[in-house]
């Protein structure tokens, strides 16, 4: 009767230790699954967004620069917006950065994409518009923007596909790779004392 009474209650405490493992091991889970969501948006890609915010913000200094330059900038918007020209206006240049920065923002600080299709087709639009207005348009007879604001939106584009393609998502797959393998490395003693655990409870 003694050794049934002792062996109903060592499978109680057994059963305790098991079931508080097991809470442990969950606590463990969901305290990592946390912390993920806390970080949602690596180094990496913050330091990429910023640079895309940079690159819409130059590009727009430079082209309210070229209008103060250029006679005033309500006459130069005037003649640029409202009376636009695609062989003498910066508009459109300006327009290429918000296209850029609202489809790169959205893309990778919005919806966290993890692929490049998003910076290939920008930077693939920007290139070749870019391209075709030097080769077409009247901008280097115009001064020293007219050299400026096209090379610069062009040479920012391809750096951020550079950012992005070769930083951003090799560095956040790596991070992911050793996240998960930190994660096993902390569950396997938990792993260990719930299998002793039901060893000992087969046992008794």
């Amino acid at each position: 009767m003694d050794s049934r009474c002792s062996s109903s209650a060592d499978s109680r405490l057994t059963g305790r230790r098991v079931g508080s493992i097991n809470s442990t091991a969950l606590c463990a889970r969901v305290e990592s699954y946390d912390a993920g969501q806390k970080k949602c948006i690596s180094d990496v890609r913050r330091t990429f967004c910023l640079f895309v915010t940079f690159d819409f913000l130059f590009i727009t200094l430079l082209w309210i620069i070229e209008l103060n330059v250029n006679g005033g900038i309500q006459q130069q918007l005037d003649k640029e917006v409202l009376h636009y020209d695609y062989h003498a206006s910066f508009f459109d240049i300006f327009l290429l950065a918000v296209f850029r920065f609202a489809i790169l923002i959205l893309a990778y600080a919005v919806c966290k994409l993890r692929h490049w299709w998003a910076i290939a087709i920008s930077t693939a639009v920007c290139s070749l518009f870019l391209i075709v207005k030097v080769i077409l348009s009247k901008l280097l007879s115009q001064g020293a923007f007219g050299y400026l604001l096209p090379i610069i939106s062009f040479v920012l584009a391809w750096i951020e596909t550079w950012l992005l393609d070769l930083k951003v998502l090799p560095q956040e797959a790596e991070d992911e790779k050793n996240s998960d393998e930190e994660l096993d490395d902390k569950h396997d003693p938990e792993k260990g004392l719930i299998q002793q655990a039901i060893e000992q409870d087969l046992h008794l």
